[in-house]
């Protein structure tokens, strides 16, 4: 019997999540049909994917490359279009069954929230639409059937944990993380780090944004809010806990006191694999783990006074409304200014909060008022990045 192959749009194909996806599709070609890729500003690189995938449509969001991408496919069956309205708009084709959302920030909010209205499944490694919208977009999910598969190595984690236990509500989530670059280091250390250095992550190849989100801890706080989304966590209920070695990924604790962990190498291409074949465990050809590679694991205590934008999601989970979207928008800005080298490394956190005390509170936020926040933070932040300079 033929396997009927699943239809995939991956959104931000050349980033690193997108390029690792691929990866995967090319382990299972026999599984996947890729329907659709997207690119920011990668024009080189989506051309290449295109001509060895030739999906159904490309869109390049840089509507200034749009002549060179459509003149480099004018000779395959693949259609061309340019901008964001653009990607808004392909997820919603009939002909799509996943939509893997790996668009960087604020920018997937939108694209995830057109898929889910349309009612496609969503591989989901943009963390910063559940940040934004938790709320908005697992609501319009349930009552659409979609499932959201997390494809964050920690979220794919608890899922892996979770699945099978149905019956079981679970005590506790505990978090993993690698700590980044800048642990054990002091605060006069910290004051004096820079973008290289920022970027140097001990364990994980990302995007630089990312990889910035996690050495200022960030990173784990969007995560402690996306894992009350996905799993219906309170905040008292999601720990974080230091683990150097990145190879538990997550843990879940169940009212007997068991504790069921996901291990695995730290390669993003199996959680990745995971949300696409799931139900099923494919085979492939990754590098395997090895005990013997790895004889000691240690935990520590985060420190969220040294790193204070762990401390400050979870303030903003437990405000609600409104107040992740300002987290988001605020960190977004930051980020951009210190690896443009216009604020310090120490500086973020202390701009974010005061972003976070100085926009305007909504309890219920809409879509538009979520919008708003984030157009109205983002002005906000770039004044306040001015005056820490």
């Amino acid at each position: 019997m033929e396997t009927v192959k699943k239809r995939v749009a991956i959104l931000g194909s050349t980033g690193s999540i997108g390029t690792k996806s691929l990866e995967v599709i090319e382990n299972s070609r026999e599984m996947f049909e890729v329907e659709v890729l997207t690119a920011n500003d990668n024009a080189g690189l989506l051309i290449e994917q295109a001509k060895k995938y030739l999906p159904n449509v490309v869109v390049i969001a840089n509507e200034a490359k749009y002549k060179t991408v459509s003149d480099a496919l004018g000779k395959y069956p693949v259609k061309v279009y340019a901008g964001k309205d653009a990607i808004n708009q392909v997820v919603q084709m009939d002909n799509i069954d996943i939509v893997l959302t790996a668009l960087v920030g604020y920018s997937g909010l939108i694209p995830t929230y057109n898929a889910v209205k349309s009612g496609k499944s969503i591989a989901l490694a943009n963390k910063e639409a559940l940040v934004v919208a938790g709320e908005i977009i697992t609501r319009m999910a349930l009552e659409n059937r979609v499932n959201i598969l997390p494809v964050d190595s920690e979220h794919s984690a608890v899922f892996q944990c979770l699945t099978g236990e149905f019956e079981n509500v679970p005590r506790r989530i505990i978090l993993t993380c690698s700590g980044g670059p800048f642990r054990g280091k002091t605060v006069d250390e910290l004051k004096n780090v820079t973008v290289g250095m920022a970027l140097n992550h001990p364990n994980w190849d990302m995007g630089a944004k990312i990889t910035i989100d996690s050495a200022t801890l960030i990173n784990k706080g969007f995560e402690v809010i996306e894992a009350h989304w996905l799993f219906g966590m309170p905040s008292s209920k999601i720990d974080v806990i230091v683990h150097p070695q990145s190879i538990i990924h997550s843990l879940v604790e169940f009212e007997d006191g068991s504790l069921k962990a996901q291990l695995g190498l730290p390669d993003m291409r199996l959680p990745i694999q995971y949300a696409l074949t799931y139900p099923k465990r494919v085979k492939n050809n990754f590098p395997r783990f090895s005990f013997f590679n790895y004889p000691n694991f240690t935990f520590e205590q985060p420190d969220k006074i040294k790193f204070r934008n762990l401390a400050l999601a979870y303030e903003a989970l437990d405000l609600g409304g409104n107040a992740p979207c300002i987290l988001n928008a605020a960190n977004e800005v930051v980020v951009e200014a210190f690896l443009e080298g216009r604020t310090g490394f120490v500086s973020m956190p202390y701009i974010i909060e005061s972003a976070m005390q100085k926009m305007d509170f909504i309890k219920s936020p809409g879509i538009d008022d979520l919008i708003y926040t984030n157009i109205e933070t983002r002005r906000v932040t770039k004044l306040l990045v001015e005056k820490y300079i």
